[in-house]
């Protein structure tokens, strides 16, 4: 029987029990989900407000994604030295203290400032939202429960972001949409201060920053992210966006062979190499691939295509919206019955095959389409949860916010990656200006093909990922999970 030290703050044995320390991480969790959410219903009033061209509107929400992408792992990893919970506070602080500049903006410039901060908030928060979560618990199935609280709370503010904001906007400003970060910080910043325990100075770890291994994971996670937007901006034959691709490609090398010769490197790669680590990050990947394709392709079908007003597409979208809130409640008893290592493959083979479905049937009609959606969310509902703690099970425990960070930073990335190669079939099979209405006989049939071929691509490409995951996982399962990175870390 293992004794607990005195300093040693008490496991909570139920949520109830940690409820407070719940509120808080959900709150941090919400702010993520429901900040793009709800800002896209206003990008129009933004516009004529403050006479923001549509480039400009682009910045004004891609600009906190890229400062979010950016710096997740380098706040990840000064969190598991610095402490969780103390980076977690400040970044609380800014996200509040830039929330309410919002109520003084006048340009363009200053909102993608503000946006920018907010940014660097979330890149302070939300990987520690997760790793907070899953050092509350000792026992798996707590873990579980706890991660699923915290994502349901933040998918319900996804799907109820777009309609509460149009609400708001028919008898309030737009900046009431972002001022309502205030109390939800404020929310989180109670919850987390008197509901999660001080950091202990043994969960941490001292080694020195990494400066120049965060310089250039930075710079290759931006440039990631940016280059979707050059390919589908400057079209897939401009030269930026080449550039930009290799510009990635050359930094994303010098990061490695920084990693891999740097005495205190930022993230250890050999913790990519553990079996939970690296299955989790393929089902997530793969998860992610799915999900973005599918939301991208179908999206333009309805409306597009299909002719469907944007009210008339938000009621097509339905099915996913509710299996995604309500599914909270299966997650549970579908992982205590399957177990963790299976649980997540079965859940992205189900987003995967979702993606299929949509891929070969989606053209004949809605139901297809339907059963699609019902797919990829009931997959995805639970490959988010169970993915990340399995990632977090792989890891030593003073690398649980890195670690966060790396998952998180892969969806990102790895949804620009399903933007990008989407929208390049596109335009590589598709005529004309996709935006225009009236599309001739010809362009219809040239879209249906590109919709099949780009949906296929991305299920063939995510389906290798759950077969390098599968294998991974079988690594782990026999026995290896226990790797020498564990030793060869300091704690």
């Amino acid at each position: 029987m293992s004794i607990r030290h005195p300093t040693e703050p008490r496991v909570p044995r139920s949520l109830g029990e940690a409820w407070m320390a719940l509120a808080g991480l959900s709150a941090v969790f919400l702010f993520e989900m429901l900040d793009n959410s709800i800002l896209n219903v206003a990008l129009p009033s933004i516009g004529r407000e403050l006479h923001v061209s549509t480039i400009g509107l682009q910045w004004v929400t891609s600009s906190y994604a890229v400062v979010f992408g950016g710096l997740m792992l380098f706040f990840g990893a000064i969190a598991d030295r610095f402490g969780r919970r103390r980076i977690m506070l400040v970044g609380l602080v800014l996200l509040g203290v830039a929330s309410l500049a919002t109520a003084f903006v006048s340009t363009g410039e200053q909102l993608i400032a503000v946006r920018m901060a907010m940014g660097v908030a979330a890149a302070m928060t939300t990987p520690g939202s997760m790793a907070l979560a899953f050092r509350l618990f000792a026992d798996d199935g707590l873990r579980v429960r706890a991660m699923t609280l915290i994502s349901t709370v933040g998918l319900v503010g996804l799907a109820i972001g777009p309609t509460t904001g149009g609400l708001v906007l028919a008898i309030a400003p737009w900046q009431v949409l972002l001022l309502v970060n205030v109390p939800i910080a404020v929310l989180a910043i109670v919850g987390v201060r008197f509901g999660v325990a001080a950091d202990v100075a043994a969960d941490l770890h001292r080694d020195p920053v990494d400066v120049a291994g965060a310089v250039l994971g930075t710079v290759t996670i931006v440039l990631a992210l940016v280059t979707p937007t050059l390919f589908v901006e400057e079209g897939a034959g401009s030269w930026v966006g080449w550039a930009a691709t290799a510009a990635a490609v050359v930094a994303a090398v010098a990061f490695v062979l920084r990693e891999r010769s740097a005495r205190h490197p930022l993230l250890d790669l050999r913790l990519l190499a553990h079996p939970l680590v690296s299955s989790g990050l393929a089902f997530k990947a793969a998860a992610g691939l799915a999900t973005v394709g599918l939301g991208y392709l179908v999206t333009l079908q309805l409306q597009l295509d299909w002719g469907w007003t944007p009210a008339q597409s938000a009621l097509g979208m339905l099915p996913q919206v509710v299996v995604l809130v309500a599914g909270g409640a299966f997650v549970g008893p579908f992982v205590r019955w399957a177990g963790l290592d299976r649980a997540a493959w079965l859940s992205a083979v189900a987003v995967v095959a979702g993606l299929a479905v949509y891929g070969l049937l989606g053209r004949l009609g809605y139901v297809e389409v339907a059963i699609a959606l019902v797919l990829v969310a009931a997959g995805m509902r639970v490959v988010g949860v169970v993915s990340g703690v399995n990632v977090l099970r792989g890891l030593p425990e003073n690398r649980t916010t890195i670690g966060t960070a790396i998952v998180d930073t892969a969806t990102e990335v790895t949804s620009g990656v399903g933007i990008a190669a989407t929208g390049t079939i596109l335009a590589a099979l598709f005529t004309g200006d996709i935006a225009t209405s009236g599309w001739t006989a010809r362009q219809a049939a040239q879209f249906g093909e590109a919709v099949t071929v780009a949906a296929l691509t991305l299920t063939v490409v995510a389906a290798a990922l759950i077969c390098w995951g599968i294998v991974r996982t079988r690594h782990a399962a026999n026995g290896q999970a226990t790797t020498p990175v564990d030793d060869a870390i300091p704690v």
